[in-house]
């Protein structure tokens, strides 16, 4: 039998309410995502004149992070052609992304869930999931 640690919906919301002040502090709407370990949402929002074309993406750098373990952007990294990872953005029914603002959400070095940021650039993608990681990294401590 396993015991798996996985993100509450109370870690998915501060997750989300951190990521959401950074969004402000830069001024850029965007949806944000959070998943369990599995991949699966656990909360969702999409702020005030946060892209709709976003919501999918957001869902789906979660998604990416937590299953693969690694970030979005890390993966875009090597998913250039004729690097180790290319093509894997069309895998899962195009599900997996490679572009930034996907991380996976660790405690003492289990991924519990991931977090997923879209509708800005890929560096305020980054930015704002980094500022709910970071949220989510202090409350362990």
């Amino acid at each position: 039998m396993l015991t798996i640690k996985r993100l509450d919906i109370d870690d998915a919301y501060a997750i989300i309410a951190a990521a959401r002040a950074k969004a402000d502090e830069i001024g850029v709407p965007m949806c944000i995502a959070v998943t369990d370990e599995s991949g699966n949402l656990i909360a969702f929002e999409r702020m005030n004149n946060g892209k709709i074309t976003s919501i999918n993406l957001a869902i789906d750098k979660s998604y990416t992070s937590a299953g693969v373990r690694k970030s979005t952007h890390a993966l875009g990294e090597v998913s250039h052609p004729g690097s180790p990872a290319y093509g894997l953005s069309s895998t899962l029914g195009g599900r997996m992304v490679v572009v930034g603002g996907g991380l996976p959400v660790l405690s003492d070095g289990v991924v519990v869930g991931g977090i997923g940021v879209s509708s800005g650039s890929p560096a305020q993608d980054l930015e704002v999931a980094e500022a709910g990681l970071c949220a989510f990294t202090k409350a362990e401590t």
